[in-house]
């Protein structure tokens, strides 16, 4: 049986969202966002990585776990799918950074992303430049699950 947790965290847009970073996408608790954090693309997030859910933790800290965030504005939706890995700390009060990279430090939340944030959709980036709210859920499926019961007959 494969383990599910998501969890939801909410943010804003802001004038000067970007999305323009090659490598990373992040979201922030900052309640300001200047025009060179092109990887931003969502200010006053309701929390930080060590307010997620403990849960959700547990298995994004797994090397096998796959992790997708599901970006919501008004009606239009994209998703970035990535790793989890047991060098992630999840330690961050403020950020929350998506990496196409397997760099890890305390406000990294997943590696070896399939999108950065010029690779989102731009309708979705424009309606965040005008401000408007972003919903991000946080998807963690652990695959240590579904080996666990190969070879036990189920």
């Amino acid at each position: 049986m494969v383990r599910i947790i998501i969890d939801k965290v909410q943010a804003w847009g802001h004038i000067n969202v970007r999305a323009g970073h090659r490598r990373t996408i992040e979201v922030t608790k900052d309640d300001y966002l200047t025009p060179r954090g092109d990887c931003i693309v969502g200010i006053k997030a309701d929390r930080g990585l060590v307010d997620i859910n403990p849960e959700l933790k547990d298995i994004i800290r797994r090397d096998n776990a796959v992790v997708i965030v599901v970006f919501i504005v008004d009606e239009y939706l994209d998703l970035v799918i990535g790793m989890g890995s047991s060098k992630l700390t999840l330690g961050s009060r403020s950020k929350m950074i998506i990496r196409r990279s397997a760099y890890t430090d305390d406000s990294t939340l997943m590696i070896k992303a399939n999108k950065a944030a010029i690779d989102l959709d731009r309708k979705l980036i424009d309606r965040l430049k005008r401000g408007a709210p972003l919903t991000m859920y946080i998807v963690g499926v652990d695959l240590e699950q579904v080996g666990a019961t190969k070879g036990n007959g189920t």
